[in-house]
């Protein structure tokens, strides 16, 4: 492999002989830090790449690694087997070109939000910072200035066609992507494990506990134990994968704006019955969208009255909400001047050639080479591709203070495994520095992006070779003392509320499968005799199956459609697929509170529904309905692994609460109508195995499959944890270990009702034929069902709320009027 590509790139009827390759020097030898590996590299076959990749889809699919680019969902991170590979001599210019540039990038920051001195002396025009929406003039107040407003900031590089680093941009606001590089990491060590131990490269570990050290050493004044969370946008937010696993990494609670409030200036966590002082927020939620009361009136992703937190210095927030004035890509021709004006040395990472629109020559040069720059507007608000060139023109023209031109960098190839064969392609570089301790210090490595086209990135892990085995990793020899005082981890009403649909989801998507894999048996036998038993039993479990996820669309004639539907069909509501979205959805808000394990029971499930969108046998569709099942069972052991907290009680009340609810639909549909003996007998049997109740009843029955027996087992039977007995059981014992549970609150008294009427009923009289049906049962179970749904009403009041939902300012203004006015 590596000889094809070393050849290819070095004949120019093939390769781009005009950019850098970071493998193959132009003679076509291997350049230094591949030299070192070439032993163990050149025997990389096509085969290999071909399974390795295999290999790292299915890893990052058992980690539940995913992406979402704006405008659309979470789909899988892609990652290249190929490593961007820089030996230790080459990346020691870089570092320190990385640590000046952090310390200018803060400086700038409290210079703009203080004394303003690279304004008054003209260094920054004033146009260029205040025309930039990253700047938050409520927090430029030199007596409130943060003297380190920048603790951790990303810088994107790409290399000329000479070798040369240049600074394509810089990220400040909310820095991603530390997470997905720590995962790439981790997936290509385990996927190349010789070649990954033959590099002696630096691990990225120590890194993150500087970063968790930083973080606390951050709070304000001198606190024990400080607590600090890591803000997100939510769920569904571009890079939720990569807020979640930094959360979950350093131990900090990933929350949302609604998870916290402001009290008399301080900044509090929601806990269920009482508030818990938040001292430090890591923050992933742009400036502009994190204090609805002082920013945009329109978010609900903020905190009110978080800008006056941070003026009164009660809590830190990272990086400071200005911060996002230092994207401005239109500072880039200016920052020289600045190094030399405040640190009183020459710039030592120069950046792409960028012209400013804002000064008569930076428009000049704009405009006379509109055709060759990349032109984009300060705050890259709108895609300009599409505009013709006197369009573009004319917008400059416009307002040329909004506008920068930049030219396009000829980055630098790196080998990427694509489409079965490997070719070069441009690659881009993030690397991302921390202030730890009194200087900052660049990660030795990052995350790499090789462009397949000009919108289609493949991520790469960024191995920097050390210069001798005995090297520090990250030159960490140790770590700033953190404090080692236990802290109260605490669940917030938002999370018990995704932890106890995560039960839900997972007991319902589980209940369906089993019934599902009931009736394709009998289907497999009967779907061509449907006036036999057989048949009338396939018809009266497809009723019940359609219960719960929605009538066919099929007809009696097209139940394979119809079983496939289930498996697959994410728009059908009921579905499998249906349920699967919503476990992950939840799952995905909760992330950092659960074992990585968890994720595995996607990449099961996932693998499953691959093989039955492949396969359009009939049989398919019980074995990737079986895999699906083991999946989801899976989740069972992460959870028995869980700490007794209230999110595993949450879990546990979800998951009894809707297994008594499926029994009882499952029962409404199957029992109480009479459709003969032999009949009746197989439907009942096709209950007690979806139930996972035939064995415990040919045990303790012989056999004999009456209704009464049925019943008695899955209604009463206080040891089959399938019966609704068991699961009430349980549930109480769950919602009792949940904070706000007083023994008395609404769904405790609930709870204890329905146990009180299980246990007052009478199977002999449930069972009693009127007509030809059973009368008492469709009313017992039709009055049980009714309240089990108050029950999880009651839980979702009592132990979910923390208050109205978040509504635009706007229309609250216009409420408040209104009652005012009355």
């Amino acid at each position: 492999m590596l000889r094809d590509y070393a050849a290819q790139v070095t004949q120019p009827a093939l390769g781009d002989s005009a950019r850098y390759d970071e493998m193959v020097a132009p003679d076509g030898s291997l350049r230094p830090p591949w030299k070192g590996l070439a032993e163990v590299a050149v025997g990389l076959t096509d085969a290999d790449l071909r399974r390795v990749q295999g290999e790292i889809g299915r890893f990052l699919s058992d980690d539940g690694v995913t992406y979402a680019p704006a405008g659309r969902g979470h789909g899988r991170w892609r990652l290249d087997p190929i490593p961007l590979v820089i030996d230790a001599a080459a990346w020691a210019p870089v570092e320190i070109g990385l640590a000046q540039r952090a310390e200018l990038l803060n400086a700038i920051l409290v210079d703009l939000y203080g004394d303003q001195r690279l304004l008054s002396e003209g260094i920054l025009p004033a146009p260029l910072v205040f025309g930039h929406s990253g700047y938050t003039r409520v927090v430029a107040r030199p007596e409130a200035i943060d003297p380190r407003p920048l603790v951790l900031a990303a810088t994107d590089l790409g290399r000329d066609a000479d070798g040369t680093w240049r600074v394509i941009g810089d990220r400040a606001q909310a820095p991603s992507g530390i997470g997905y590089a720590m995962e790439n990491r981790r997936v290509i060590s385990r996927v190349m494990p010789e070649l990954y131990r033959e590099a002696g490269l630096h691990r990225m570990e120590p890194y993150f506990w500087a970063l968790r050290s930083a973080l606390i050493q951050s709070a304000q004044g001198d606190l024990a134990d400080p607590r600090v969370v890591v803000l997100s946008p939510g769920s569904q937010s571009e890079t939720a994968y990569d807020q979640a696993f930094v959360a979950s990494a350093l131990g900090f609670p990933l929350v949302e704006g609604s998870d916290l409030v402001v009290r008399d200036g301080w900044v509090y966590l929601r806990a269920p019955g009482r508030l818990e002082r938040v001292d430090v927020i890591l923050r992933r939620v742009d400036a502009a969208w994190s204090d609805p009361l002082e920013l945009r009136g329109d978010s609900q992703l903020g905190v009110a009255g978080l800008v006056e937190a941070v003026r009164r210095g009660r809590v830190r927030v990272v990086n400071g909400l200005g911060a996002g004035v230092l994207e401005n890509p239109g500072l880039l021709p200016y920052l020289p001047a600045a190094c030399e004006a405040l640190l009183g040395e020459p710039l030592r990472l120069a950046s792409v050639p960028t012209w400013w629109c804002g000064e008569p020559d930076g428009l000049d040069q704009v405009l006379d080479r509109i055709d060759e720059l990349a032109v984009t507007e300060i705050d890259d608000r709108s895609d300009l591709t599409g505009l013709s060139t006197d369009e573009l023109r004319a917008r400059v023209l416009a307002a040329p203070y909004r506008f920068v031109g930049q030219e396009p960098l000829q980055l630098s190839q790196s080998p990427t495994w694509s489409g079965g064969v490997t070719r070069p392609v441009p690659v881009t570089l993030r690397t991302f520095t921390l202030r730890y301790g009194s200087a900052y210090r660049p990660l030795v490595g990052g995350m790499a992006s090789g462009w397949l086209d000009a919108t289609t990135p493949t991520s790469k892990d960024v191995w920097v070779l050390k210069a001798s085995a005995g090297d520090a990793d990250q030159g960490l020899s140790g770590v700033l003392p953190m404090t080692s005082t236990r802290s109260v981890p605490m669940t917030v009403p938002r999370v018990l509320e995704d932890m106890f649909w995560f039960g839900r989801y997972a007991e319902r998507v589980e209940d369906l499968l089993r019934l599902v894999l009931a009736a394709h048996t009998l289907a497999e036998d009967f779907r061509t005799r449907p006036r036999s038993t057989g048949g009338a039993s396939l018809a009266v479990l497809m009723d019940a199956v359609h219960r719960l996820a929605g009538g066919s669309p099929y007809g009696p004639d097209g139940l394979d459609d119809d079983f496939r539907s289930l498996l697959l069909d994410g728009g059908r509501v009921g579905s499998v697929a249906y349920g699967l979205d919503g476990l992950r959805d939840v799952l995905r808000g909760v992330r950092d509170q659960l074992s990585p394990d968890t994720w595995r029971a996607f990449g099961t499930t996932d693998r499953a529904i691959e093989a039955l969108e492949g396969n359009r046998h009939s049989h398919q569709v019980a074995e990737s309905a079986g895999r699906m099942l083991s999946g989801i069972l899976s989740l069972q052991g992460v959870t028995a692994s869980m700490i007794r907290d209230p999110g595993w009680h949450a879990i546990g009340l979800g998951r009894s609460l809707e297994r008594a609810l499926q029994v009882c639909h499952l029962l409404a549909e199957t029992t109480i109508e009479r459709r003969g003996i032999d009949v009746d007998r197989e439907v009942l049997n096709a209950v007690l195995v979806s139930t996972e109740s035939a064995v415990t009843h040919r045990r303790r029955y012989r056999g004999y499959v009456r209704p009464a027996g049925v019943l008695d087992l899955l209604l009463m039977d206080p040891e089959n944890p399938r019966s609704i007995a068991f699961s009430l059981t349980a549930a109480r014992e769950h919602l009792a270990g949940l904070p706000g549970s007083t023994g008395s609150s609404r769904p405790e008294r609930l709870l204890a009702d329905l146990l009180d009427e299980l246990a007052a009923a009478d199977v002999a009289e449930l069972v009693t034929i009127g007509g030809v049906g059973r009368p008492n049962l469709v009313r017992f179970l039709a009055a049980f069902q009714g309240t089990l749904e108050r029950v999880t009403d009651a839980v979702a009041e009592v132990h979910f709320a923390s208050g109205p939902p978040p509504r635009p300012l706007g229309s609250l203004g216009l409420s408040l009027v209104s009652e005012a006015g009355s």
